[in-house]
């Protein structure tokens, strides 16, 4: 156990490549928390400035100093992109679809949005790839799912998707086989040996 959060809250974005440097964004259940940003620099977290659109369930890539997030709640589900520079958020090009409760994996300038809730029509399978400037609309999950886990770093060529909520609750692991690949799209890479959702990630794909 390290030191706390400035701020207690659930369904935060995050960033970062390490446990020595990360970003914790969003978040509920407390409206004041829906836009505040902290940094990590191994030690202690410190409040730095707000998103933009405050909002929880959202996704995120990236590091404490060149971020992104993206989506969330509340209704109607977010497009909203933002950058993270280090000391500020910059609003970007909208996402395709607006959902909460998805995964992010990779960079600022290359990442990866996928699965989430889209209200009332339920949940979706679609990934989305980040190129800098705009969202693409790629290959999709094999099944759609919300509450669901991403590696937290690696680009728009690498990923892992695990877990999640269909319903049922899924153990289903997928590895991404690269934006603009002769078969873009995911593949089946193992199961957890726990079906759940809300469920944390670090790491790469491999």
């Amino acid at each position: 156990e390290v030191n706390d959060l400035g701020t207690a809250r659930r369904f935060m974005g995050e960033a970062g490549a390490d446990n020595t440097s990360a970003l914790a964004f969003g978040g509920s259940p407390h409206p004041s928390a829906a836009a505040l940003t902290e940094t990590w620099n191994g030690t202690n977290w410190t409040e730095v400035n707000d998103l933009n659109t405050a909002r929880t369930s959202l996704g995120g890539a990236g590091t404490a100093t060149a971020a992104l997030a993206f989506g969330g709640d509340p209704t109607p589900f977010k497009v909203v992109t933002e950058q993270w520079n280090g000391t500020n958020w910059t609003e970007l090009n909208d996402m395709n679809t607006g959902r909460d409760q998805l995964a992010g994996s990779g960079t600022y300038t290359e990442a990866l949005a996928f699965g989430g809730d889209l209200g009332p029509p339920g949940t979706t399978a679609k990934t989305e790839v980040w190129n800098g400037t705009n969202w693409t609309e790629e290959g999709d999950l094999s099944a759609a799912r919300r509450a669901i886990a991403g590696t937290t770093s690696g680009g728009s060529t690498t990923g892992l998707a695990f877990g999640g909520e269909g319903p049922p609750l899924a153990t289903a692991a997928e590895s991404w086989t690269g934006a603009g690949a002769p078969v873009a799209g995911w593949a089946t890479s193992g199961s957890l040996n726990t079906a759940r959702h809300e469920l944390g990630s670090a790491g790469t794909q491999t």
